[in-house]
């Protein structure tokens, strides 16, 4: 896997918190309760969740009536996240700055560490030491991911105009091989796999700035114009009455920690 956090991800994504919050999908209701379910959570349970940007994650779950410490290093995004309305249905979340290696809270104080979107860009195995540290004795990891299907016409279409970016692939394909650290490591067991369908219907503002929010996206003016024109290009031949949708497959990880007698770190 790509050592994506030695690409100083803390700053990639400077500037782009407006664009984030108002055109990064949210997350399927199935894939939502099937974590809240998987890992036993109730009101009274606290999530953390780590690198959590804009909120979109945090919100998700307040809105289920759950509690929840939002992990953000980017003063940007966490100030964003922070300004959003209190979701209605369940306690304000909060936010700290803190990274996912170190998050500066205390042992044992969570039932479940929650990634969504942001795993890759950690050190994995001492994100995952640090993750162990926080979680009480029978608490869960869970990591989410919104992947593009690349079996749709549309969303195929608009993945071969991202990959021409130079930086896009050495991003986009470490990611869901993310989670398999987590299966794979002894610090946690139980570990499985589910999928789920997610869907986002955009008109042409709204592709642009969904293509925009990515951190690889190009802020230089002349190859930013050229990347908008393609994208254009390709919303042209599939729209449907000024629409798309660009379709994802959610893939959650989870994985519950492993009662570890003692860990040497390597």
């Amino acid at each position: 896997m790509s050592d994506l956090w030695e690409r100083q991800p803390t700053g990639r994504f400077s500037g782009l918190s407006d664009l984030y919050a108002r055109y990064r999908p949210d997350y399927p209701d199935e894939a939502v309760e099937f974590i809240i379910s998987h890992c036993s959570l109730t009101p009274d349970d606290l999530i953390i969740d780590v690198g959590c940007g804009t909120g979109i994650s945090t919100r998700v779950f307040s809105r289920r009536g759950l509690k929840l410490i939002g992990i953000e290093p980017n003063a940007d995004m966490r100030e964003r996240a922070e300004a959003a309305p209190v979701p209605e249905g369940g306690p304000a979340p909060s936010y700290r700055d803190g990274r996912a290696e170190a998050t500066g809270l205390k042992d044992g104080i969570a039932s479940l560490v929650l990634c969504a979107q942001s795993f890759h860009w950690f050190k994995p195995e001492t994100a995952l030491q640090e993750f162990h540290r926080i979680l009480k004795r029978y608490g869960w990891v869970a990591l989410m991911w919104n992947e593009r299907n690349r079996h749709d016409a549309f969303t195929a279409a608009y993945g071969t105009v991202i990959a021409r970016l130079p930086g896009a692939p050495s991003v986009e394909e470490p990611r869901v091989r993310a989670g398999y650290r987590l299966m794979e490591s002894p610090l946690f067991t139980n570990a499985e796999r589910a999928v789920f369908r997610n869907e986002q219907l955009l008109d042409q503002d709204g592709l642009l700035g969904r293509a925009f929010s990515a951190s690889y996206a190009p802020r230089d003016p002349i190859e930013a114009e050229r990347f908008a024109e393609a994208l254009r290009s390709v919303f042209l031949r599939y729209q449907v009455d000024g629409r798309i949708s660009l379709v994802y497959e959610t893939s959650v990880f989870v994985a519950q920690r492993a009662q570890v007698q003692k860990f040497v770190a390597r």
